[in-house]
């Protein structure tokens, strides 16, 4: 979906004109008009406040051109489980479960193999030193773990 259908449908959604969110985000009405006739894009700052307005992602408003997936533990995200930051932003970066208000719930690799190894399905009836290995190999893959 493109921008400009993204944010028209989001501002109706919220039962907002174009004068209303034009004030929530610092704005004209022309400026609105332009965003939702595909004209011109928001830039990255006004992005940002309609995140918050709307209280989706900015990937969701640009029309998700990007699959995110945690960078922790590699679950695939939508807006409903993306973390959020202290101040309410999102962090495209990683789930709600993994990082939340600035907190890793994960301190070390070691400690979420061991909740994987515990609560992850295992269909193959590996041992579960097996799974620990597979679950290492794509976990060095993700941003948080390579060093």
């Amino acid at each position: 979906m493109e921008t400009k259908t993204v944010i028209y449908e989001l501002r109706t959604k919220h039962g907002l004109s174009q004068d209303e969110l034009a004030e929530k985000v610092f704005v004209t009405r022309q400026a609105v008009s332009r965003w939702e006739n595909g004209e011109t894009v928001p830039n990255t700052e006004t992005l940002k406040l309609l995140s918050n307005v709307f209280d989706v992602s900015i990937n969701t408003l640009l029309g998700s051109p990007r699959k995110l997936f945690c960078q922790c533990c590699g679950m695939p995200l939508d807006d409903s489980i993306i973390s959020k930051e202290s101040n309410g932003e999102f962090n495209e970066d990683y789930c709600k479960w993994c990082y939340s208000e600035g907190q890793f719930a994960y301190q070390s690799k070691e400690a979420l193999l061991n909740y994987l190894v515990e609560h992850m399905p295992n269909p193959d009836n590996l041992q579960d030193e097996e799974r620990r290995i597979q679950f290492d190999l794509f976990l060095s893959q993700l941003k948080h773990w390579k060093k």
